[in-house]
């Protein structure tokens, strides 16, 4: 039997809403989200005066966001190697240090913009 797949406004809504059932279960299941996203919270904020051009306030919610995408997608890798078994397996370990790995980078990424752009708006 062929799966009906939806289209259209249908489509976007239940998209929609698996995203929001994701975004939801990222904040109650993971620490690090909800540490990332408050950090967040505060840091949006002073991007308003922190950049002096559009380009330097997109840099700064950037940056944020990008810890946010990649910590989600660190967090999906994590459950999906859980899923498959508690039992340590050199794979398995590869996988999530490589995602922890990636989570990092983004986090040196957006604190060195951050730093960068405040230097240049306070002391440069």
């Amino acid at each position: 039997m062929k799966s009906r797949q939806t289209t259209g406004l249908r489509h976007l809504s239940d998209s929609t809403h698996y995203s929001l059932k994701g975004l939801r279960a990222a904040f109650r299941n993971e620490t690090a989200f909800r540490q990332e996203v408050g950090i967040c919270v505060i840091l949006l904020p002073l991007a308003w005066w922190i950049g002096a051009t559009p380009v330097e306030w997109l840099l700064l919610v950037g940056s944020c966001a990008l810890v946010l995408i990649v910590e989600l997608l660190n967090s999906a890798v994590e459950t999906v190697v859980d899923r498959i078994g508690p039992e340590h397996h050199e794979l398995s370990g590869r996988a999530k240090d490589i995602g922890s790995a990636a989570v990092m980078i983004s986090l040196i990424m957006a604190g060195l913009t951050w730093g960068l752009l405040a230097w240049q708006k306070f002391l440069g």
